[in-house]
């Protein structure tokens, strides 16, 4: 299994969807950063603000990182993760 280090802060937390097949989303709000040890398997994608990432329950988060796209678009790369 490979692991990426990652600070994070809760974002959204994603309970499935609705009739409208509209995501049922649940905002938490963390003040603080913490560093987190990702696995890769559970990342599904990456955006300029938040890593949608597995979860248990059939959810998937959305959390917050610090350090840029780019930043971590890059490291992915150097660590060849990332075609």
């Amino acid at each position: 299994m490979k692991y990426i280090s990652v600070r994070v802060r809760n974002g959204l937390v994603c309970h499935g969807y609705d009739a409208d097949n509209q995501e049922i989303l649940e905002e938490l709000k963390d003040d603080t950063f913490v560093e987190k040890l990702l696995l890769i398997d559970r990342i599904q994608s990456i955006g300029e603000k938040y890593i949608l990432v597995t979860a248990s329950h059939g959810r998937a988060m959305y959390w917050e990182y610090e350090g840029g796209f780019e930043a971590l678009k890059a490291r992915l790369y150097k660590a060849d993760l990332l075609i």
